[in-house]
Order: structure tokens, then C-alpha cells, then sequence
């Protein structure tokens, strides 16, 4: 199976990606992070300019956080970013800059895990470890017809030692390998109507032989989700809009939003104090992970900036034509930027 994925790879699979034939393992660890949960050619854009602005990991130990989430806005997941900047001060402080040559090591890095760690040290070190992102475990459990639920931890493992099994036995061969186990699962074996007929693999895939390939992977565990509901006040005055800083956990943490409030009787009662008008703005619905939320904006033009701090209290007028220097939330920076 190796050799036909790497056979496939070298002719069939992607080859124009930046981060692609890279060896660095900054640019590396940084491309993984930013893919996962993200779409590539939404990545392409902000790999190339957070290279700009952190060209190496020691340029991103150093920079304030609220540098890095303004560089990360709109990519979403947020704890992604912040993890990120943990983890380059880790590799300053604790490794002398240099990224470990372990998937071992890696893994105990803020914000890599085990695949993402096996990843870097196949790319960068051809170390011979097993990936198993999202991608991936479908691309094994179809051709393996790996029945198991996946949502059971010790079936999980069973799957990773499988993922072990198959690696190719030449080191040198590993860049290759993962890149082209990415490449299968991205753009052949598509969770809805897979390409089996561009498969290297068609041959001994079990779900094809099946002929129910949506059928894998098998995972039962389901994400409850649930409804929230706030409204957005957007102040604004002399130019500038009052955002305030989001708890260091939670939602957004560490990112800048404009204050919320549970409902509109109680914007209007802060609004009050200031006699201005209430512009309802368009009606916002925002998917997250484990909630739908329903943002209800309304904008009011102040006068004046007196009393804004007590009514609501601490943040910090920001200058419309300056919001790209601070971390916004993807909806904040869209319905700012349509003003």
C-alpha cells in the first residue's frame, strides 16, 4: 500500500503548495496548524503574510499575542493561534529556537498533537510516524474497512497501530508517503461521492468493494449543539469604535469584540444615557463548534465619549482605519469592514 501511495503521489498528487517541499520546520508546523479546520485555499493567503510578519519562530516568540491574533483573524478556532505563540516561546525557551526531531518531542509542544507532531518529523526529519487527522482516517478506515466506532478511545488506538503498520520501511520515503495520504483524502476519497476510480488503492479498498464507502469512518459520539442569542453594541465616535477585550477563556478569548449584552432592553437602557439614535444593523447568524449565536448589532454615533467606561466597562476606542492591528472575530471584522 506504501508504495502505491507514494508511486501515486509523485505523478497524481498536489505539488504547487507553498509549504510543500519544505523542510523548515516552522513553516512546516505552521502550515499544519493553520489546515486544520480550514479550507487550503483559504490558508494560502494567511500563510504567505504571517510569514511576513513572523518570518521564524523566534519573530513570533517575541511578538505580543494581540500581534498574532491580529494576523490569525478570520482564520477562526482561536485557541489555534494562541497555542501557537505558546508554543513558539516553548521552542525559544526550552529547545534554543530549534524544533524537536521527534514526533515524541513534538507532541509535547502546546497545541501539537500526535498527528500533527508525526507530521513535522516525516516532512522535516523523515522520521517514520503515522498521521491520523480527519482526512486520513478516512482514507484507512475505507480501504481497511475499519468497522470499529472511532468515538470508543481503545478503537482509536487500534487504528493508529494499524496507521503504524503500513508505513513505507525506507525513511526517505516519508515526506512522500503523508503528503500523499493528505492528497488522497483531500482530493480523491472526499467524504461525499469519493473518486474511486482515481484511487491507487480502488484494488484492495474494502468500502469500494462494499459498494458503501460513505459508510466509514464510523463514528457514533455526536456533538450537542445549542442556541445562544446576544446583542452587539457598536459605539462610535470621532472616527474610532469602542471594542473591549474578551476573557482569556471562552469564546474569542483574547480577541476584541464590541460589548455584548443579553438583550435589547438592556442596550437600550446603556444607550439611553447618551440621547442618540439606534441604527439596527443586518441580523448575524455565527456557527461555532458547539453553538449556533444569533448576533443582533445595533450602532449608535456618539458625540461624545464621556461615561463610556463606566457604562460598560474597560476597552479602548480604536480607529476604524486601524482594525487591522487588533484580532477581531471573523463576524466583527466583516460587519466592520461593510460599514
Amino acid at each position: 500500500m506504501a508504495e502505491r501511495v507514494v508511486t501515486w503521489q509523485r505523478t497524481q498528487g498536489r505539488h504547487g503548495l507553498p509549504w510543500q517541499r519544505e523542510r523548515d520546520p516552522y513553516r512546516v508546523w505552521l502550515s499544519e496548524i493553520m489546515l486544520q479546520q480550514t479550507q487550503v485555499s483559504t490558508v494560502l493567503t494567511y500563510y504567505a503574510r504571517f510569514l511576513e510578519r513572523f518570518p521564524d519562530v523566534a519573530a513570533l516568540a517575541r511578538a505580543a499575542l494581540d500581534d498574532v491574533l491580529a494576523a490569525w483573524a478570520g482564520l477562526g478556532y482561536y485557541s489555534r493561534a494562541r497555542n501557537l505563540h505558546r508554543c513558539a516561546q516553548a521552542v525559544m525557551a526550552e529547545h534554543g529556537g530549534r524544533f524537536p526531531a521527534s514526533a515524541e518531542q513534538l507532541a509535547t509542544l502546546p497545541g501539537i498533537g500526535r498527528s500533527t507532531a508525526a507530521a513535522i518529523a516525516a516532512f522535516c526529519f523523515g522520521e517514520r510516524a503515522a498521521i491520523l487527522d480527519g482526512n486520513v482516517k478516512r482514507v484507512l478506515t475505507r480501504v481497511l474497512g475499519f468497522s470499529a466506532d472511532l468515538a470508543v478511545a481503545r478503537h482509536e488506538r487500534g487504528l493508529w497501530a494499524r496507521a503504524c503498520e503500513l508505513l513505507p520501511p525506507a525513511s526517505a520515503d516519508m515526506p512522500t508517503y503523508t503528503q500523499g495520504l493528505m492528497d488522497l483524502g483531500a482530493t480523491v476519497c472526499l467524504a461525499r461521492k469519493p473518486n474511486c476510480l482515481l484511487c491507487p488503492l480502488q484494488g484492495d479498498c474494502v468500502a469500494r468493494r462494499e459498494g458503501r464507502p460513505e459508510a466509514y469512518p464510523v463514528k457514533t459520539r455526536k456533538l450537542k449543539r445549542t442556541r445562544r442569542e446576544h446583542w452587539w453594541l457598536w459605539l462610535e465616535h470621532a472616527g474610532a469604535v469602542w471594542l473591549q477585550k474578551r476573557p482569556a477563556t471562552g469564546v474569542w478569548a483574547g480577541l476584541w469584540s464590541l460589548p455584548l449584552l443579553d438583550d435589547e432592553a438592556a442596550l437600550g437602557a446603556v444607550v439611553q444615557r447618551w440621547q442618540v439614535p439606534v441604527e439596527p444593523q443586518p441580523l448575524i447568524e455565527h456557527a461555532l463548534t458547539h453553538f449556533d449565536w444569533t448576533l443582533h448589532p445595533r450602532r449608535a454615533v456618539l458625540d461624545s465619549a464621556e461615561g463610556v467606561e463606566a457604562a460598560l466597562g474597560p476597552g479602548r476606542w480604536i480607529a476604524l482605519d486601524a482594525l487591522d492591528t487588533v484580532g477581531l472575530p471573523a463576524p466583527l471584522k466583516k460587519l466592520l469592514a461593510a460599514r
